[in-house]
């Protein structure tokens, strides 16, 4: 009786205020609109509890209904501000005026729409109708890294915040750090200006070896009571270090102010990290690592849009000179064999010369290899080095890289990012994955993706894949989450959905734990320091993204906490779907991906080709091959992978010796070593499985390849129709201990997709909503960007 009263004492008030007393309707503002749905919502949370019904979910619509009303009323009346900000984002800035005048509405309207939602989910767990578990909240105190997750009170767990978050705020502030917004500490994430609030920094040392101890507190003062991490900022670099090198801004690269291979850059770094690494071992605020950089990238070829920058299309006498050293190695000192390969006529090594940026017409020619795999080694180098002096005084310190995510999945290989090296070498895994949950706001920017999509989700999807490959065992750190906005895109009008399905693909494929980009209000409603004032800074930078960002979307904001409370709640099953084998694995050369200029393009059609089939998908290496067990996987799939060294071609010959499968997609593969000389020797069958399919349409190499492993398939048979001729449902089944399946079934389409499930053998099944602990029917239908989480019992 009383759960009824309840749930029409809320239709009851609402419709008291729209009809006064006397009888005649009155037309409630956005705001009193919002404020009476707060009281509406606050009554039946006292109700709730009154049941034991834990009500974290709407303690966090409430809070972030609160702030953004209040963030309204500052934009109301700062409108002059607003335009500016809006004005920063050309995408935005002929409509600046307009934005600005509109915003403080949109944001009541959203929080009204998120109050509507809580009041409705509330009273549905009041009533009976749906049953949460609840909340299992991170612990911001005492969550640890394990060995390949993070725990807290013996449950996986996954840490969520903001990268870049209200700077000028002290971390102890609790309207900025709590379980709402994340609360995770942070060392040097003021990007702009890049050289103090906590940034490990150039600036730190002086020019006789001591240390600036006024900005060091900015590192020893981060309480040692939340778990957190710290970035080496490495943009900037003093004024004494210019002075006494002329030569250390040549070959920078954007977020690295400095040449990597300048021996004094190298000795001003090898001593802030030792010292920054000794002054915070064991601090909390290293549990999620210490990351060597941010987005580092070293593009190198002509016409790319960093030759925009000077200093980026060049290298140093030291880059130059460290070139020729590896040349001879490479040669083993034999300088004709070098000029035949390059047709060149150099005297000796010390008298080679290359043009940088490098011509992109070379692509495929030996000097294009040489100079792009020397790349890749030196970047490896130096990050080699930076572990190096930190584990020499922190031996156990976590360690990652926040790795650009197109410097992997588009085609161009001149960066100098070999993101296998890269991960085998950090002690986690490092990146910041993004997505696009609408067409890019950029007109050069292709968003053909939307034709088939609801979001772009492949790059994000075909990076986690290859680096859980990699390394299955470490800990996955998405320090940087585009998921939200970026230079490429924003959309006022996100949608939840998009949202939530895109947290939770993303942590169902590995990630432990994200920083979204970005959080700038303050408490009072308005901007964060750096944002206030005259701005200067470039386009697509801070200047450009706090419009049309999750800072005026209320509705956004808060779906994003709603997710990870819900990955966090459900986090033991989340861990079981992914902790899986991936039997069919698709061949990765890093060789034929530089002297190939569409590898990853032609690659990544394979890949979501075969993403939609209920298998995670994995990738191998040579490294790969020799380093890991290889009875985790049954089928190899090698494509489009004209160009490999012998000891790429060995390893896979090794794993059909060893009685693997690998299915080849036609002779033209693994036909040239890594200088486009044709290789004698051919792949033999061995003790293994060799298929020579002479064929490269795709539909046909991933009929075959699944037909390999059909025995690996899961005894949940999902059958799904969307009414198109390509699928949108991703599925992922494991069997429980108590012989029960976990389903997780995530819709990135446009339409609702027909879904029917079974078991291989016919059995009958009973569903149940994990969500909602509601029974469901084995044909159902499936939303747009839906998310499900079933359990099936026979």
């Amino acid at each position: 009786m009383k759960s009824f009263i309840a749930k029409y004492f809320s239709l009851l008030v609402l419709l008291l205020l729209v009809v006064g007393c006397n009888g005649v309707k009155k037309e409630l503002t956005l705001e009193e609109q919002a404020f009476e749905k707060v009281e509406v919502l606050e009554s039946l949370m006292n109700e709730a509890r009154s049941k034991s019904i834990d009500v974290t979910r709407e303690e966090t619509v409430l809070w972030f209904s609160k702030e953004f009303l209040k963030f309204a009323d500052w934009d109301e009346t700062n409108k002059d501000a607003v335009e500016k900000l809006f004005g920063y984002e050309r995408y935005y800035a002929e409509n600046k005026a307009q934005l600005a005048l509109d915003l403080p509405d949109f944001e009541r309207k959203k929080v009204v729409q998120i109050l509507d939602k809580g009041i409705d989910d509330l009273n549905k767990a009041i009533s009976g109708e749906i049953t949460r578990r609840p909340v299992n909240k991170v612990d911001w105190q005492n969550t640890k890294a394990g060995d390949n997750m993070f725990v807290s009170n013996g449950k996986p767990s996954f840490p969520y915040d903001y990268f870049s978050k209200t700077v000028g705020q002290p971390l102890t502030n609790d309207q900025v750090y709590n379980d709402h917004l994340g609360a995770i500490y942070h060392g040097g994430e003021n990007l702009y200006p890049v050289d103090h609030d906590r940034a490990i920094n150039s600036f730190l040392v002086k020019e006789d070896g001591t240390f600036d101890d006024e900005l060091m507190k900015e590192l020893t003062s981060i309480p040692d009571t939340n778990i957190g991490f710290l970035i080496y900022w490495s943009m900037g670099i003093p004024e004494w270090v210019e002075a006494k090198e002329p030569e250390i801004r040549k070959g920078r690269s954007l977020f690295t102010g400095f040449d990597i291979d300048n021996p004094l850059a190298r000795d001003v770094w090898g001593k802030i990290i030792r010292h920054t690494g000794e002054l915070t071992k064991g601090k909390k605020v290293t549990e999620l690592g210490y990351i060597f950089a941010n987005e580092p990238h070293w593009f190198s070829e002509k016409n790319h849009w960093t030759s925009n920058y000077k200093e980026m299309n060049d290298i140093s006498s030291y880059t130059l000179n460290n070139f020729r050293s590896w040349l001879k190695n490479k040669y083993n000192g034999n300088i004709k064999t070098l000029n035949t390969n390059w047709e060149t006529s150099f005297a000796s090594f010390k008298n080679v010369e290359i043009e940088i940026p490098i011509d992109k017409a070379l692509t495929g020619k030996p000097i294009w290899f040489d100079w792009n795999r020397y790349n890749m080694d030196r970047v490896t180098d130096w990050f080699k080095f930076n572990q190096d002096e930190l584990h020499a005084v922190n031996p156990d310190a976590d360690t990652h890289i926040k790795l650009f995510p197109r410097t992997f999945y588009e085609d161009s290989r001149s960066h100098g990012m070999d993101f296998e090296a890269l991960t085998e070498l950090t002690t986690m895994i490092g990146h910041d994955a993004k997505a696009l949950g609408s067409p890019s706001i950029r007109a050069h920017i292709n968003s053909d993706w939307v034709e088939q999509y609801a979001y772009k989700w492949d790059g994000m999807a075909i990076l986690h894949d290859f680096l859980e490959s990699v390394a299955p065992n470490k800990i996955n750190v998405n320090s940087e989450s585009h998921f939200l906005s970026s230079g490429m895109w924003r959309d006022m009008e996100a949608r939840t959905s998009y949202v939530r399905n895109v947290y939770w693909l993303s942590t169902l494929m590995g990630m432990d734990a994200n920083m979204g980009w970005f959080w700038a209000r303050d408490p009072d409603g308005s901007p964060e320091d750096r944002l206030e004032g005259e701005l200067n800074f470039f386009d697509p930078g801070l200047g450009g993204a706090y419009a049309g960002s999750n800072n005026m979307q209320p509705h956004i904001a808060n779906e994003v906490t709603q997710v990870m409370y819900d990955l966090n709640t459900f986090s033991e099953e989340i861990v079981k779907l992914r902790e899986q084998p991936r039997p069919l694995r698709l061949f990765y050369s890093e060789t034929s991906a530089i002297n190939t200029s569409n590898y990853m393009t032609k690659n990544g059609k394979l890949y979501k080709s075969m993403f939609f089939e209920g298998l995670p998908l994995g990738f191998v290496t040579k490294n790969i091959i020799e380093k890991q067990d290889n009875s985790t996987w049954n089928t190899v799939v090698v494509y489009n992978t004209k160009y490999v060294t012998d000891a790429e071609f060995n390893a896979l010959q090794s794993y059909l010796n060893n009685g693997g499968t690998v299915i080849l997609d036609s002779s033209e593969s693994l036909s040239m070593n890594e200088y486009g000389q044709k290789r004698n020797k051919k792949l033999s069958a061995s003790k293994g499985n060799l298929i020579i399919l002479n064929d490269t349409d795709i539909s046909n190499i991933k009929s075959k390849a699944l037909a390999e492993i059909a025995d690996h398939m899961p005894d949940v048979v999902v059958e799904s129709d969307n009414g198109k001729d390509f699928k949108t449902t991703i599925s992922r089944v494991v069997k429980q201990d108590n012989g029960s399946y976990l389903l997780n079934l995530l819709n990135v389409g446009h339409d609702t997709t027909k879904i029917k499930l079974s078991l291989k053998s016919g059995a009958p099944i009973k569903i149940k909503d994990l969500m909602t602990s509601n029974p469901v029917d084995s044909e159902f239908d499936l939303a747009s960007e839906e998310v499900l989480l079933l359990e099936i019992t026979k």
